[in-house]
């Protein structure tokens, strides 16, 4: 379960605005990246059962990540960043996922002092921390993570779903299950899958992709 010791340090060393920088949709097929950045504010309540649950979003049931992302936006400031599948494509996912992550932090309405962040470092003129496992140790990373997967998942369920319905995305989020595998044989490459990935990338070589 993550904690507050990161935060407690920087708080400690007078570092009020602490930022927590974590993504989702890495791995997947189609869509986009969507980074969180999270300042929790320290005046708020952490002893609450909802702040202990605060966790890892892969740690949680839907249910619950929706439940604390109403939670996070009484106690924190928080933005989100993007970048779609045709950048993704152009610079590849690692640099996209930086920029989804400095596009997160120049969202923000609170100038961050200090950034924590998931296994990463990024171009922006903050002094950061990059911690492996960032999302498991840190609150602050924990919910970024839970704010990135509500906000991504909401996307994909409910704009791009109904764009591209052959595809249930509701149910894969864009990502290479093997009903979304299946999708793209019988109906095509859309706009919105990445083409520098696998097996996408062989697929339009070999002609599959349709109009």
């Amino acid at each position: 379960m993550s904690s507050l010791e990161y935060e407690t340090k920087l708080w400690q060393s007078s570092v009020n605005n602490i930022c927590g920088i974590d993504e989702v949709g890495r791995g997947c097929l189609a869509g986009p990246v969507y980074s969180g950045a999270v300042i929790l504010n320290k005046k708020s309540n952490f002893d609450s059962e909802n702040f202990e649950l605060i966790n890892d979003s892969k740690k949680l049931s839907e249910k619950k990540r929706v439940m604390l992302f109403d939670y996070l936006k009484v106690i924190s400031d928080y933005a989100i960043g993007i970048c779609s599948s045709r950048e993704i494509d152009e610079i590849g996912i690692q640099e996209a996922v930086k920029l989804s992550m400095v596009r997160a932090v120049k969202n923000l309405q609170v100038t961050p002092e200090f950034l924590l962040i998931d296994s990463m470092e990024i171009d922006i003129d903050i002094p950061q921390k990059s911690i492996i496992r960032g999302d498991q140790k840190s609150k602050s990373i924990s919910a970024a993570s839970i704010v990135a997967k509500v906000k991504r998942d909401n996307y994909m369920k409910m704009d791009l779903a109904k764009r591209f319905p052959k595809y249930k995305f509701e149910n894969n989020k864009g990502y290479g299950t093997k009903d979304h595998i299946n999708s793209i044989n019988s109906y095509g490459v859309t706009e919105i899958h990445r083409r520098s990935f696998e097996p996408i990338k062989s697929m339009i070589k070999g002609n599959h992709e349709r109009n």
